[in-house]
């Protein structure tokens, strides 16, 4: 969520690489994305799905989460429901039980279900405890799922985890008096909460690549969603074309990157 920034360049510093994946021309995957069952992750589930792989639905709400996946199978995709509250450690576990019986690996691991409480509102006026119940989902969430998913990671010759991100979250955007785009530097618990989760991305991508799991932050850019209130110039269909691109640069390309939507990479 957010309007575009600039992309910087690529940092020259950058560990080892691991094996490389393309979702987009590779062997079949078995991918899980969490909060797909509407917006940006349905639009991405769809995307690799057409590209000929196994995609599980993670959703919250059984009902949405068997209609979007049932929508995908329907076209004559490989996709399934898998009940996932990423803010429920017992639904993590048991989804990573299913998968494992299943399917017996994970290939890769997209994070994206997040919430934005702060929209439209001031930090003044933002309470507490809406600055907690994002970081519940957009933080929390993300270690959560990640660790009940490693093991079946692990399982995966190539692995690769996506955490969706927001150009918002870039210190380097924050802290730019001058960009046209200021106003939306205010979001306090949303913006806060993606600057974690960047840490959180290179914090994974450090203490995994000797095992050779990649870990990348993508960006899908200002699409309408409801996140936004459907505020975004750009499609969630655009966004789920953006995911799905990134996922292949991040799986051929280092680990630890933070990608833009428009090509290249964001100034952390």
């Amino acid at each position: 969520m957010g309007p575009p920034i600039p992309p910087s360049t690529v940092l020259s510093h950058r560990p080892p690489a691991a094996a490389t994946v393309d979702l987009m021309t590779d062997n079949h995957r078995i991918v899980l994305i969490t909060g797909a069952n509407k917006g940006i992750g349905l639009a991405t589930a769809g995307e690799l799905a057409r590209a000929g792989h196994t995609v599980l639905i993670g959703a919250r709400d059984p009902e949405r989460g068997r209609e979007a996946a049932a929508g995908l199978t329907a076209q004559g995709l490989e996709a399934r429901f898998v009940h996932l509250d990423v803010t429920d450690p017992a639904t993590a576990a048991a989804a990573a039980e299913l998968i494992a019986a299943e399917y017996g690996r994970l290939d890769t691991l997209v994070n994206n279900a997040g919430v934005a409480r702060d929209w439209m509102r001031t930090p003044q006026e933002l309470p507490v405890e809406a600055v907690r119940e994002t970081y519940e989902t957009n933080v929390f969430g993300v270690v959560t799922v990640t660790n009940a998913m490693l093991p079946l990671l692990r399982r995966s010759p190539a692995a690769l985890i996506g955490n969706v991100s927001s150009g918002l979250a870039s210190f380097s955007f924050l802290s730019d008096l001058d960009s046209p785009v200021w106003e939306h530097a205010t979001l306090l618990a949303y913006n806060s909460s993606k600057a974690a989760l960047n840490a959180l991305t290179l914090v994974y991508a450090r203490a995994l690549r000797e095992e050779g799991i990649k870990v990348s932050a993508l960006e899908p850019g200002y699409c309408a969603t409801d996140l936004n209130g459907h505020s975004g110039p750009a499609s969630a269909e655009e966004g789920g074309r953006r995911i799905a691109r990134q996922l292949g640069e991040a799986g051929a390309g280092a680990s630890g990157l933070f990608l833009h939507s428009e090509g290249g990479t964001y100034a952390w």
